[in-house]
């Protein structure tokens, strides 16, 4: 028999057990080599890999120590080849792999580790990010669930393992999100946001075109650049005109209206306090922009200005248009001035013209999106809310800072 040994523990849990087992390994002068430890319900799950001197009995103690203590052990012996192999993928990247949905169902896991399986990639830990559901939950709390897995290798074909995963999003109403797990994953400091659809669940423009009574007109031509059918600075100005002489009291009144996305609050909430540096970057309007920015508190809005005289809307938007490539100049901008690596950034967004600014983040998230957003961009979220980007950090539940208030 070699000197490495794999020993797994199970039983009910209680408080001491790993104390008392590392002390009867202590004894023996053992070396840890690796260690993990969970705890299901209760039931306790330790699995250890030690190496002892030439010559030490190692498995008549730890059978001793675990039968004193009410566990099950079983003890193997690794042999040297076994060991440099498992040392070897050790070296292999790593990735995190986040499964969101309303509820984790075991179909949802059963179609995600296919995946994992078929493209020759190993599971090194699962574990859950959401808090447990409650037995009997309030009927006007929108549940989520999140469970993480760390992956060890590469994927076999990664543009076919994302688009599998795209199907499943469809299929299952869940969302799939893939990041390498490295220095920046765990570093973010910046968070961008679109506002229209995204931070408020309304395009502005289309509110105004109703105070106008040219609401249909507009909304039209906003899904049509929308769905990147029509140049977005043409479609602003085109948009806008319809506004001509409408009283500025209006903005007030569609503000009123204005409804924050689901999560929208308890994101902001969270990241402030975690210190995030946050930023508004919209085709939107500045006015929704900066009352935004008082009630949530960001960082930086950049948005459409438009033209008052008179104390009524001209039909005209003030250059510089914040269209997509601006929204991704202007990123750029914020993350120089904050000393931040273009890796350390999240940006979120649903329309075509947020692509640009997706695409140069860390991290681009397609919130609720249309569908050519959803796949061109690196990661979507389209079946829980805002607060589900807590999870992509890597954030539990039980670790969130602050919950948004209730009415």
């Amino acid at each position: 028999m070699g000197n490495i040994f794999l020993l797994r523990f199970t039983g009910e849990d209680r408080v001491g057990l790993t104390s008392e087992l590392t002390a009867t390994l202590a004894e023996l002068g053992t070396e840890v080599l690796d260690i993990n430890q969970a705890v299901i319900h209760q039931s306790l799950l330790l699995g250890m890999m030690v190496r002892v001197s030439k010559g030490t009995l190692l498995p008549e103690p730890i059978q001793d120590v675990a039968n004193r203590l009410d566990l099950r052990v079983k003890i193997q012996s690794i042999n040297d080849t076994d060991y440099d192999q498992w040392v070897g993928r050790q070296g292999k990247p790593r990735y995190i792999l986040t499964l969101l949905a309303r509820s984790i169902e075991a179909a949802h896991l059963a179609a995600v580790t296919r995946v994992i399986t078929e493209e020759g990639l190993n599971i090194d830990v699962i574990h859950r990010l959401s808090g447990r559901p409650q037995r009997i939950e309030a009927p006007e709390t929108p549940r989520r669930a999140c469970v993480e897995f760390w992956l060890r290798g590469e994927p076999y074909d990664k543009p076919r393992m994302q688009a599998r995963y795209m199907e499943l999003s469809r299929e299952l109403a869940i969302d799939i999100a893939w990041q390498k797990d490295d220095a920046y994953r765990r570093s973010r400091r910046l968070v961008a946001f679109d506002m229209d659809s995204t931070l408020i669940q309304a395009e502005v423009i289309d509110e105004l075109a109703k105070e106008a009574g040219c609401g249909e007109e507009v909304a039209a031509i906003t899904e049509m650049a929308m769905r990147g059918e029509l140049d977005f600075d043409t479609s602003l100005r085109r948009r806008v005109a319809t506004l001509k002489g409408l009283p500025e009291s209006a903005m007030q009144r569609v503000a009123q209206r204005l409804q924050l996305t689901e999560g929208a609050e308890t994101l902001l909430l969270n990241l402030r306090e975690l210190g995030y540096r946050t930023a508004i970057l919209s085709g939107g309007f500045s006015y929704f922009g900066n009352m935004l920015r008082d009630r949530l508190g960001f960082n930086y809005v950049h948005a459409n200005e438009l033209e008052i005289v008179d104390g009524k809307l001209t039909g005209q938007v003030l250059a510089p248009i914040v269209n997509g490539q601006r929204k991704a100049d202007l990123l750029e901008q914020i993350a120089t001035s904050e000393g931040i690596n273009r890796r350390q950034i999240i940006a979120i967004g649903d329309g075509a013209n947020d692509l640009p600014m997706l695409n140069r983040a860390g991290l681009g998230i397609a919130f609720h999106a249309k569908p050519i957003v959803r796949q061109e961009a690196g990661h979507a979220v389209s079946n829980l809310g805002l607060d589900a980007v807590l999870y992509l950090l890597g954030v539990r539940d039980r670790e969130r800072v602050a919950e948004e208030s209730k009415p």
